[in-house]
């Protein structure tokens, strides 16, 4: 047999093929006694941090048990330990009892399933570890996939919406507020509303990149507490969170990774499970990805836990005393996510957990370390705005819509919760697609129907009590706080009359300090549904002894008024408020119905409108019931609504009522020249009219007087505007009178120098006028412009002016304008004052033949009134009357 020659750890061995195999094999025993001794030394070496942060300690036991290194006493006894340090300590009693060889199968176990750790300890390794960046980056796909779109209440299956198109970002307070700021924000609205939340945010307000931000000693929170009631977009927020971060424009730089934890989801696994699992129930991640994950950099990993409050936690929550720290260690899912707040898991990671206010306090009693309260408080003004904008995608729609419902104090404040307002814009769109008016079936009532049975629907699930039951019992609870007109509830109160008041969804819980303790108080989420739930128990849970209790109370006490809209409203015969209403059990008695129309139909023919005839509109406008709003505006003799500005609401209430009738008695209005527009088509309708208009541009006016003027069943009306002229006033009124045949249209102008008044008497059958060149002029004070424009009305029959002095001036344009006017019969001149030369001219004059014209005042001499003139001027000549003027005798006269 030839010899072989072979170089072995830098020798070289020669000899036959047999001392050859001999030699190899001596070679690889001492290599494999190198690698075991290395391995051996390293496990010695870095034996305390591996006791501390291996976590599959159970699969390298099975994996040692099958190798037949681990016998099943002690297997039984490491699987008997409660945590993975317990584990790891009983593991080195058999590795140190098998020598480097048991050491070494341990290492090797270690390269499997914990390569990241032996990487992070420094070990060179014999196996290549798993590179985890890929597969955060298949995570962050996943979730920018996942996360793309939201599923709406009324979904349809396989509909859905992108998240950019409905989410904006609300406004999150960073801080407490004392319950002299909480009261003004639940009785504040409209304009006042937006001035308080403005208030507030600028003390401090959150965006979704600062929440863990250091705070004002340096010290960056642990965890963040995200307070918000039901329907105020926790979990939207939650979603866009998750969303940023996998798209790179959220936490890059602070979190390698986020997990998403739902509570209602945890709610519903039975099985016993460890941390690890629960996350990967969560995701797209196996649990042997999330723990090498979770090994790497523990300090870079939120969780995020969404809906505490809906957590079925244990009743003894705040006594345990278990030692769950291990990360694998199986527990039912709720203690192993109690055991992640107590931060007995996970110690290095960062948690945010959203929660109802009713829950708050006890998810901060669980959480160890030092956390941020902060609290979504819904949208702000441009908030609204914006989601207006991103849900209607058309610029003209979202315009009607925005404008109409702003100008509705109730409806734009309960626009700040997120879910009232995607409940209002879904009202309108359908309004926009089936062609029908923006504001049909957008009566407040409706709205907040909508939304109580959205919560019912949605936020209610595990109810011990049946929805009749829930609402009576926090209708009860509204009409006490209302009849005692408070908005903060105590909680003494509050648990007497609602059985689990932390699981309501319309109430909040709200801790205020006093003095050394703290106090527990509860409230709605705005004094609007407290009203709300109080008309509800008064109209649908109560007996007719509490109906009649409300009407007497409407009568006495104003702060009811909302409350009795509200009952009308939930009259309302639309087929969706009634089914909506049926689906839970509730039903309108008839004689609730009947008790409240008499009511309202004997306010307005007693004229008894202590609440004025705004309210009375919009009782009208929430019932929606067209016969009975003709017989109560038929019986409504003059409806009084000049004593101040209507908004826009109350002009939309009234133009429905009048939209319902043919022919209406008399109005008196006062209003903006922005809403004159909405009115005008109905203005018409009215017998006698009333109108005080502010600042109106001339077509404003010119609009309305030919209106006016067409109108079948006009018999009076009159149109006060009020202008603001740089520095002063200028304030008019338009008197409209209809006679059999004739119409006459009166100006009074104060403040003028010169003309007062002007009434101006057409044929009811042609009026042909340019009412824009002669209000322009009326206005500039022009009057020898004033009076040269009556020449073109051809069809003047009667004239009377008011003015302050009577000149030569004067006379002659009044003189040339009479012989002008062919039409013209009768003319009338008042004046304060005549100057006597003027009246020289006069006695040689003549009109034409049929033309009367009348002069009256009184003269001056010596800087005194003298006597009282009346002259008469027609074809046949001019003729005097004076009569002596006692009521000044021996007084000068001032300079006017």
């Amino acid at each position: 047999m030839d010899p072989y020659w072979l170089l072995v750890g830098g020798l070289i061995f020669i000899g036959s093929a047999r001392s050859l195999l001999r030699t190899i094999q001596l070679s690889t025993t001492l290599r494999t006694m190198d690698q075991d001794s290395e391995r051996a030394r390293f496990v010695d070496e870095h034996w305390a941090k591996l006791v501390q942060r291996v976590q599959m300690v159970m699969k390298i036991a099975d994996e040692l048990w099958s190798a037949g290194m681990l016998q099943p006493e002690l297997y039984n006894k490491i699987k008997a330990e409660k945590t993975n340090q317990e584990k790891m300590r009983e593991l080195y009693e058999v590795l140190n009892s098998g020598g480097n060889k048991v050491k070494s199968a341990f290492y090797s176990c270690l390269e499997k399933n914990e390569p990241l750790l032996l990487r992070d300890l420094g070990s060179t390794g014999h196996g290549k570890s798993t590179e985890i960046s890929p597969v955060i980056d298949e995570y962050k796909k996943w979730i920018r996939s996942d996360y793309l779109c939201v599923t709406e209440y009324n979904s349809l299956p396989g509909e859905r919406v992108l998240l950019s198109k409905r989410f904006v970002h609300p406004l999150i307070l960073r801080k407490h507020r004392d319950r002299i700021e909480r009261e003004e924000e639940i009785r504040s609205s409209g304009e006042r509303f937006q001035q308080v939340l403005r208030s507030r945010s600028s003390g401090g307000s959150l965006q979704l990149n600062s929440l863990f931000d250091p705070d004002e000693d340096g010290i960056s929170p642990r965890s963040v507490i995200l307070q918000g009631n039901s329907g105020y977009g926790k979990s939207f927020t939650v979603q866009k969170i998750m969303m940023d971060w996998a798209s790179g424009v959220l936490y890059k730089e602070r979190f390698d990774i986020v997990f998403h934890l739902k509570c209602k989801e945890i709610n519903r696994v039975s099985d016993e499970m460890n941390l690890v699992e629960i996350l990967s129930c969560s995701c797209s991640l196996t649990s042997h990805e999330i723990s090498q994950i979770l090994q790497q950099s523990p300090e870079k990993v939120l969780v995020v836990i969404d809906g505490f409050d809906e957590l079925k936690l244990p009743q003894d929550i705040n006594n345990d005393t278990s030692a769950h720290t291990d990360l694998l260690q199986k527990a039912r899912p709720v203690d192993t996510l109690c055991a992640l707040l107590r931060r007995r898991i996970l110690l290095k990671s960062f948690l945010l957990v959203s929660s109802r206010s009713t829950a708050t306090d006890t998810l901060s009693k669980l959480l160890n370390g030092h956390q941020r309260f902060s609290e979504i408080v819904g949208f702000s003004e441009k908030g609204v705005e914006e989601y207006f904008q991103k849900f209607f995608q058309n610029e003209e729609r979202f315009r009607k819509a925005y404008t109409y419902v702003k100008a509705n104090e109730t409806l734009i404040t309960a626009c700040s919760i997120p879910v009232v307002c995607w409940i209002i814009c879904t009202t309108i769109q359908e309004r926009f697609k089936d062609g029908a008016d923006k504001t049909s079936g957008l009566e407040t009532t409706s709205i907040y129907v909508d939304f109580v049975c959205t919560l019912l629907k949605h936020h209610c699930q595990g109810l011990s009590q049946s929805v009749p039951t829930l609402l009576r019992s926090l209708g009860q609870l509204a009409e006490r706080g209302m009849r005692e007109q408070q908005v903060l509830l105590d909680e003494k109160s509050v648990i007497e009359t609602i059985s689990d008041p932390t699981g309501n969804p319309f109430l909040c819980k709200i801790l205020f300090k006093r003095r050394v303790r703290l106090e527990t108080m509860f409230s709605f989420m705005h004094l609007s549904f407290q009203e709300f739930f109080t008309a509800l128990y008064y109209v649908l849970l109560d007996g007719e002894k509490s109906l009649r209790k409300l009407l007497m109370d409407c009568s006495s006490k104003p702060h009811f008024a909302a409350v009795m809209q509200f009952a009308f409203g939930l009259l309302n015969k639309d087929q969706d408020v009634r089914l909506a209403l049926e689906e839970h059990g509730l039903l309108i008695r008839p004689e609730t119905q009947d008790h409240l129309k008499e009511w309202i139909l004997e306010k307005v023919k007693d004229g008894f409108l202590d609440l004025g005839g705004e309210f009375i509109l919009h009782c009208l406008y929430e019932l929606h019931e067209e016969d009975f709003v003709k017989e109560v505006m038929g019986s409504w003799e003059r409806m009084d609504l000049g004593m101040c500005f209507l908004s826009r609401a109350d002009v939309c209430a009234l133009l429905y009522c009048c939209q319902c009738c043919q022919r209406i008695e008399g109005i008196s209005l006062f209003l903006t020249s922005e809403d004159l527009s909405m009115i005008l088509p109905e203005l018409h309708k009215f017998k006698k009219v009333s109108v005080s208009i502010e600042d109106p541009s001339d077509s404003d006016l010119i609009e309305l007087i030919n209106a006016l003027t067409r109108g079948q069943t006009l018999s009076s009306q009159r149109v006060r505007e009020k202008r603001n002229l740089q520095s002063r006033q200028d304030i008019s009124l338009l008197s409209i009178n209809k006679e059999p045949s004739s119409i006459c249209i009166e100006f009074f102008l104060y403040g003028s120098p010169d003309m007062r008044s002007c009434s101006l008497t057409f044929p009811l059958s042609s009026i042909n006028i340019d009412w824009t060149r002669l209000y322009q002029i009326i206005h500039q004070r022009d009057f020898n412009a004033f009076l040269s424009v009556l020449h073109s009305f051809s069809n003047l029959e009667k004239m009377k002016m008011w003015v302050k002095c009577l000149n030569e001036k004067w006379f002659v344009q009044i003189l040339q304008m009479s012989q002008k006017c062919p039409s013209l019969t009768e003319l009338k001149v008042d004046a304060c004052l005549f100057q006597e030369d003027a009246i020289e001219i006069l006695k040689s004059s003549n009109t034409r033949p049929g033309c009367v014209i009348t002069f009256s005042g009184r003269t001056i001499r010596d800087g005194r009134c003298d006597h009282r003139v009346e002259i008469l001027l027609n074809d046949q000549g001019f003729s005097m009357t004076q009569t002596p003027f006692f009521g000044t005798k021996g007084t000068a006269l001032q300079h006017m």
